[in-house]
């Protein structure tokens, strides 16, 4: 549905964007994360045509985004960072104008705006100035253009910054939703956000995508092993020395102090080993107290991949 390949995007002498190359497929809802400055909104920008690639291709459901670029903006919905409203137009007048714009007439145009005002809860202010709103409601009102004309790839810049909690989880809410029938990439730097909405996360940094996965497989990759937090009660040495003997055991680290402590063990990857681990604690004669396997955070594994990709360019 959405391919890149290989874009790149210079102000000047600046160079913005290198070799970005990524595929979202039909019906994803993918997440594009990375610190301000990575290069997600000028991203953004050229997959909707708003500017101009320094070279490379984008393509959205087959249509070149350059060459053909009408055919693309009628498969596109998209909401910027700051969207962009007529403060002085009524909610409803602003969406039948927004619709106008996109070729939509009569009772279907009427039809479907009255579909999106209910979609976001924009209904007892639909007569309402777009002035009058609040941040949220203004960001609801952005949201309701971008789908008005039902396409096919939904794109959002940072939709849920600056509002308050409530509305971040409606907003959150109706993406999981138009998820269910459109391609979603969503740009932001909330970490919960993308784990919480996405299927997949794109990580961005310095103008670079630095990985592209789910996050669980992102975790498996980055930690090279599983990690098995587990407090036992027993002798320290003991226990120590009893756990390095399980096959497989690269590290064991412990924290606290006395007979029962919490026990770190890193292990190769691969098939989930806690009935072993805990059949060997129980058969040694310590007391088994907690076992749990530790997966990495996706605010772990963005620190680890920005860190690096900055240690390594230094």
């Amino acid at each position: 549905m959405i391919e890149a390949q290989k874009i790149n995007k210079y102000y000047g002498p600046f160079h913005a964007l290198k070799d970005v190359t990524f595929r979202v497929r039909k019906g994803e809802i993918v997440g594009f994360l990375g610190p301000n400055g990575a290069g997600k909104t000028t991203t953004m920008r050229i997959l909707t045509g708003f500017m101009p690639a320094s070279n490379g291709v984008v393509r959205i459901a087959g249509y070149d985004v350059q060459s053909q670029s009408l055919q693309v903006r009628k498969k596109i919905g998209y909401l910027p960072e700051s969207v962009p409203l007529y403060r002085d137009m009524t909610v409803r007048s602003f969406l039948r104008f927004y619709g106008t714009i996109r070729g939509m007439r009569g009772r279907a145009r009427e039809k479907r705006i009255e579909e999106v005002i209910d979609i976001c809860r924009l209904r007892d202010y639909a007569r309402s100035h777009i002035s009058k709103l609040s941040k949220g409601y203004r960001q609801l009102v952005g949201v309701a253009q971008a789908i008005l004309h039902e396409p096919e790839v939904i794109i959002l810049d940072e939709p849920t910054i600056g509002i308050d909690p409530r509305q971040v989880v409606f907003i959150r809410n109706i993406i999981k939703d138009l998820g269910q029938d459109h391609t979603i990439i969503l740009s932001t730097h909330i970490l919960p956000e993308v784990s919480m909405i996405c299927q997949r996360v794109m990580i961005m940094n310095k103008g670079k995508i630095v990985a592209v996965d789910k996050p669980k497989n992102l975790s498996a990759r980055l930690e090279g092993g599983q990690r098995y937090d587990i407090e036992i009660a027993g002798p320290h040495e003991a226990v120590i020395s009893r756990l390095k003997k399980i096959k497989g055991v690269q590290e064991v680290t412990a924290s606290g102090a006395g007979e029962t402590r919490v026990y770190q063990v890193y292990l190769e990857s691969g098939r989930d080993r806690r009935d072993e681990i805990s059949s060997t604690i129980i058969e040694s004669g310590f007391r088994l107290l907690g076992l749990q396997i530790h997966e990495m955070s996706l605010e772990d594994i963005f620190l680890q991949l920005t860190t690096k990709e900055e240690t390594s360019n230094s």
